[in-house]
């Protein structure tokens, strides 16, 4: 095999790969931790680096590339993938993606864990097997209704918890209230984000919360878990308890779908990719309320 050969197959095997790991969502784990290791750490140090650098890449890549992987059939079959919703990984990258998300989080979570207090390494541990244990063979928390939702959420949830725990900071009734509120955001998005796949995933005999409640239930149990963070995240005291307001977005955005059918259910396609752009908005929101409550305690 020649170089000019082996440049084209390198090119695709690397797209497929990082296109696994959904480059969309990077943020959505590393903005978490960095947040709160900075607002407790006060300053930007190698565990804050390295911390970022492994929820932005290799945390999401073993998440998303596992799921890829054992989700290969289900997504031929599934309209959504192949753009901003993820791609289909080719069969023939398979091992390479499995064998890339296991080296490349052996460096990181043997740095992360060796700095880390007790505290942070057991968060870190269930992080790290939710991811796995989501879309893993037999295991599959993804096609465990409820479960699925709860597991999808520590996803997330997780790395903040860990940013907090690694630099020393301390569970305040404000902490509690926010990663609460974090959490009851997590499992109401997920929720929703299975409806969509109701048919799809009936007729693949894949179970999920959305399978098991149906699209309408669905949705509602998604607004009501919205409802419930913004209460939650009041508890965060002033001005953290601004942030209530941002949940409310996303209720507001599901709402004309509170009485969609089953047979409908694609149709909350729309609302999944009006979640992704909220996700933009509220991530800038919640950094400028960051930065103001960082200001306000010099």
């Amino acid at each position: 095999m020649t170089v000019d050969t082996m440049r084209p197959q390198t090119t695709a095997a690397l797209r497929q790969v990082i296109g696994s790991s959904r480059p969309i969502s990077w943020i959505n784990t590393a903005y978490p931790f960095a947040a709160a290791y900075l607002m407790v750490a006060r300053h930007v140090d190698l565990t804050l680096v390295v911390g970022t650098v492994y929820f932005l890449v290799p945390y999401n890549l073993l998440m998303y590339g596992i799921n890829d992987v054992f989700d290969y059939e289900s997504d031929l079959r599934n309209p959504r993938k192949g753009g901003i919703e993820g791609i289909v990984l080719s069969r023939r990258w398979h091992r390479l993606t499995l064998w890339s998300a296991g080296l490349s989080n052996v460096p990181f979570l043997a740095y992360l864990l060796i700095v880390g207090s007790s505290a942070a390494r057991l968060t870190l541990v269930v992080s790290v097997l939710a991811v796995v244990a989501y879309s893993a063979p037999r295991l599959r928390f993804k096609e465990r209704p409820v479960l699925d939702s709860l597991t999808s959420s520590t996803h997330f949830v997780s790395p903040a918890v860990f940013g907090l725990a690694v630099a020393g900071g301390r569970a305040s009734v404000a902490v509690v209230a926010t990663f609460l509120a974090f959490f009851l955001w997590g499992v109401a998005s997920q929720a929703f984000g299975a409806v969509q796949d109701v048919t799809a995933d009936r007729a693949a005999s894949i179970a999920s919360v959305a399978t098991w409640l149906g699209a309408r239930r669905t949705v509602q149990f998604a607004m009501t878990g919205y409802a419930l963070a913004a209460v939650a995240m009041l508890g965060a005291g002033w001005p953290g308890g601004l942030a209530a307001v941002i949940p409310l977005g996303y209720l507001a955005s599901l709402a004309p779908f509170r009485r969609l059918a089953d047979d409908g259910c694609e149709a909350a396609n729309r609302g999944w990719r009006r979640f992704l752009w909220l996700n933009l908005v509220s991530g800038f929101l919640v950094t400028q309320l960051l930065i103001w409550i960082t200001l306000r305690s010099r």
